[in-house]
């Protein structure tokens, strides 16, 4: 079971910041209850303060939304989300997610309020003891801590629904399941700090590696803040940018950092599978920065068979461990004229890969997707578009839908099927 716990506070000094915040007596305030766009009103979180939690989406419609919010176990005072996949039963490998908006407003009104520092912390994020590991992802925090011996896997992952550059860190739990919650064990758990925000956006998930039940789990989201034994108190690279583009015969990889302690170097990998990478190069880093710094290195394909490459970036600190990016999609066949876009697999179940034409990569780009009726039902942009992007269409009704992406005045669609 993992819990998560965030503590909001006005003042400099978050260790000495006892006051809570309080999720309870939740009610639906808009929407339909455990579907995508529900929100909840958690009245008087604090003096001044009301909280509205949005479900902004989900990985598959097998993600179901069981309770809202638990109060007869963990803490009645926060706030304690249960999810379900497949009714808790899991066939073969999987990953699964609930993703969630929490947003303040001052209270007994919809206006928004502004924290100036924000405290996230993960508890116990563990797994059932035979094939499932949960994990979770906190998106635009400035930094987090975790303990330095910490048996916890990070990776970097790029885009939220809606917004592909915000940054998140996504941390994989144990197998094993810890009895209880024990806040004594650090080595399971992770703070975010947080400036500046009126909302923070969490992903509760899980994976197997293999059949198995329990795949019901519940969270918490708990208001207090934790000391580490042996802390690790900075992002070691914090990625704000990573593209790919075909160039003639070569790859363009470019990445931005706005963050970088103690960093040794950046592995670029490659795959023509999605599943098995190889080392493509490796960039030096300049080690420790606050400033944006931006790398590069090229690719060569020529000899390369393949109609579609992957790629993703590992960064490494001095002390060996690692980050692993999202992956980035390259396809080798040729564009006609005419401009186009290519939108794979169509079928699509759950992501939508979208290949735009060469002299649209790096540029700023919009994809909206439109159902029949010609309402808009999903629209994300990025600043500097990749030669292919990833649009998760999970939570899609099945049906005919026309994906259109924009760039500088010009457009390209193709229609699609969402099974």
């Amino acid at each position: 079971m993992m819990f998560i716990c965030i503590i909001f506070a006005a003042g400099v000094n978050a260790q000495a910041q006892s006051n809570e915040l309080m999720f309870e007596n939740s009610s639906l305030s808009s929407g339909t209850a455990g579907e995508d766009d529900a929100v909840y009103l958690f009245p008087a979180v604090n003096s001044n303060l009301d909280a509205l939690v949005k479900i902004t989406g989900r990985s598959s419609n097998l993600v179901k939304l069981t309770n809202i919010d638990i109060s007869n176990t963990g803490f009645s005072k926060a706030f304690q989300p249960q999810i379900e996949y497949n009714d808790g039963h899991v066939s073969g490998s999987k990953s699964w997610w609930m993703e969630f908006e929490i947003s303040f407003v001052n209270a007994n009104s919809f206006t928004g309020a502004t924290i100036s520092q924000a405290y996230a912390t993960a508890l116990d994020i563990d797994g059932n003891d035979d094939r499932l590991r949960e994990w979770d992802a906190f998106y635009g925090s400035n930094s987090y801590t975790m303990e330095n011996n910490s048996p916890l896997i990070t990776s970097t992952l790029l885009g939220i629904l809606g917004q592909l550059n915000l940054l998140g860190t996504k941390f994989l739990g144990t197998l094993t399941d810890h009895a209880g919650i024990d806040t004594s064990a650090t080595s399971l758990m992770t703070t975010h700090y947080y400036q500046n925000k009126n909302s923070i956006t969490i992903r509760f998930g899980a994976q197997t590696n293999g059949s198995t039940d329990g795949a019901s789990r519940q969270y918490s989201v708990w208001f207090k803040n934790f000391t580490y034994n042996a802390p690790i108190s900075t992002l070691p690279v914090k990625l704000t940018s990573f593209t790919a583009t075909l160039n003639a015969k070569k790859v363009d990889l470019k990445w931005s950092t706005a963050t970088e302690m103690n960093v040794s170097h950046f592995v670029v990998e490659r795959s023509t599978d999605g599943q098995n990478f190889s080392d493509a190069g490796i960039v030096f880093a300049n080690g420790n920065t606050t400033s944006n710094t931006n790398y590069s290195l090229s690719d060569n394909i020529s000899n390369t068979l393949a109609n579609v490459i992957y790629y993703r970036l590992r960064s490494v600190d001095i002390d060996g461990k690692d980050q692993v990016s999202e992956t980035r999609v390259i396809r080798t066949t040729k564009e006609g004229n005419t401009i186009s876009i290519v939108s794979y697999p169509n079928p699509v179940s759950n992501e939508l890969r979208i290949t735009i034409p060469a002299d649209w990569q790096n540029k700023k780009v919009a994809y909206e997707l439109f159902n029949l009726s010609g309402q808009a039902v999903r629209r994300t942009e990025s600043a500097s578009s990749s030669q292919t992007e990833n649009l998760n269409v999970s939570s899609l009704a099945p049906g005919f839908y026309m994906v259109k992406v924009s760039c500088e005045g010009q457009t390209a669609q193709q229609k699609i099927v969402k099974q």
